[in-house]
């Protein structure tokens, strides 16, 4: 995955010397720009620069709150621009701002934030924006999983939840039914019992996963779900120097073993991370399917059968299981540097935001989950859950449990990199080419090393 190591390289060639820029910047930001007032009706309206990966039928939700943003008063003009890729906005992101070009906003994914988070000086803080100018705003504000993973030691949030979604499990009720299965499975065991029913009435693949992220769906969530630590330092929250990844423990080697031994038989299906496997549910070939809740819009359009929508499985006699998922997606960063008249627009903006209306029609126009509980209220009370009941499953698992210290998220630096390195472990133990247990050693081993340039980098 080219851009993940693109990103890598800006911090590594900028060094500290964009560091202390970034802190020069911040520093001028939070002395002068402040406390400016914001732009007068009369005048022309000041413009925000919103940098999103957002397009198709996300870029026009996406365009319909920012049009009701702008239309609702008359000091600020928000303009999104589509950039491309998660990675390509963290790249670009990284690199406008050490040219004095940044955006007001940018949208970054969920494995950049450990690497916006640690470079100091680089964004303003959207709680210390929000009480800046008297906006009502906290982390309570946010549902269990989305709050969590973007929220600082302190219990503040630097970045605003946005576009936020879980893995579900996707279950083709056809197939299920043709073998003799009444549900979905909950637990492991009993998909690898499920596997063979399948294949004993001719369902020859009985489970894919993220084509891209199976990193997300399988290692990370997987931890999170079942309650498993995912790294040392309660996943990177307490600090980065010394951080160690935790791939290969026994429940994570068996897991994999177990999908590997599904590979062998061609029951569990992944091509890699640049191939969707989208079509291997939508079009019938394997009978579930660990895919992001914000998919279920474009399953539902593909998809010529009934389907259902559950929670991911969980390990088998776990105690912890099941804990809590955590979102996948992105935050909104306002950056430093700006013009002194653009902070109060950027924070006025994000408060519209994360209004119950607004996350009620984000939610129900894109698939992702309502980030607000103010935006669940909207969506509770307008009966969209009772005739969408499929939307509700993420947000239980979101907030099955209140999360503990170590299931709030995954706070990594360079976790784009780490995410490569994990995929290419998958790719070796799917082929056969080695055991679980040798590449999650292989890769855990390699993630370290990329943890500890990280923490010589941007350790303090």
């Amino acid at each position: 995955m080219r851009d993940s190591r693109q990103v890598r390289r800006h911090f590594l060639t900028a060094g500290r010397r964009w560091k202390a820029a970034a802190a020069v910047l911040a520093g001028a930001a939070l002395a002068a720009n402040l406390a400016s007032p914001p732009a007068s009706a009369s005048s022309a309206p000041t413009t925000l620069t919103w940098w999103t990966a957002m397009s198709g039928t996300n870029g026009d939700a996406v365009q319909h709150l920012v049009d009701e943003f702008n239309s609702s008063q008359h000091a600020y003009r928000v303009v999104p621009t589509f950039k491309g890729s998660y990675p390509t906005v963290l790249s670009d992101t990284i690199a406008a701002f050490r040219a004095h070009n940044a955006p007001d906003i940018a949208q970054i994914f969920d494995a950049g934030t450990a690497t916006i988070m640690d470079a100091n000086g680089v964004y303003q803080p959207v709680h210390s924006l929000m009480a800046q100018y008297h906006l009502p705003f906290a982390t309570s504000d946010f549902i269990g999983g989305a709050a969590s993973y973007y929220e600082t030691a302190g219990d503040q949030l630097d970045s605003l939840p946005f576009n936020s979604s879980t893995p579900v499990l996707y279950y083709n009720k056809t197939l299920l039914a043709k073998a003799g299965i009444a549900a979905p499975p909950a637990t492991w065991d009993q998909l690898d019992a499920d596997a063979k029913a399948l294949a004993a009435k001719g369902v020859g693949c009985a489970l894919t996963s993220s084509g891209a992220y199976v990193m997300w769906t399988d290692m990370e969530e997987f931890d999170m779900w079942n309650g498993y630590q995912f790294a040392s330092q309660d996943n990177g929250y307490q600090g980065t120097k010394g951080v160690k990844l935790m791939l290969d423990t026994p429940p994570m080697v068996a897991h994999w073993s177990m999908l590997g031994q599904l590979a062998k038989k061609d029951q569990y299906l992944w091509n890699g991370t640049t191939n969707s496997t989208v079509p291997l549910f939508s079009g019938g070939t394997c009978a579930m399917y660990e895919q992001s809740s914000a998919d279920l819009a474009t399953i539902t359009a593909a998809a010529k059968f009934p389907f259902g929508v559950a929670s991911l499985p969980t390990v088998n006699g776990d105690h912890n299981a099941p804990q809590n998922t955590v979102v996948g997606g992105a935050s909104l960063w306002v950056l430093s540097g700006q013009p002194s008249a653009h902070y109060q627009g950027d924070a006025e903006f994000l408060h519209f935001l994360m209004s119950g209306p607004a996350q009620a029609y984000w939610a129900s126009h894109t698939g992702y989950v309502a980030v607000t509980n103010a935006g669940v209220k909207v969506l509770d009370q307008e009966n969209f859950y009772k005739s969408h009941p499929s939307d509700l499953v993420a947000n239980r698992e979101l907030t099955y449990k209140a999360p503990k210290a170590y299931t709030r998220g995954i706070r990594l630096g360079y976790l784009p990199e780490i995410r490569d390195v994990e995929a290419a472990a998958i790719s070796e133990v799917l082929s056969g080419k080695e055991t679980a247990a040798q590449a999650l050693a292989g890769a855990q081993a390699q993630g370290d090393k990329i943890l500890s340039e990280f923490a010589a980098q941007y350790g303090g």
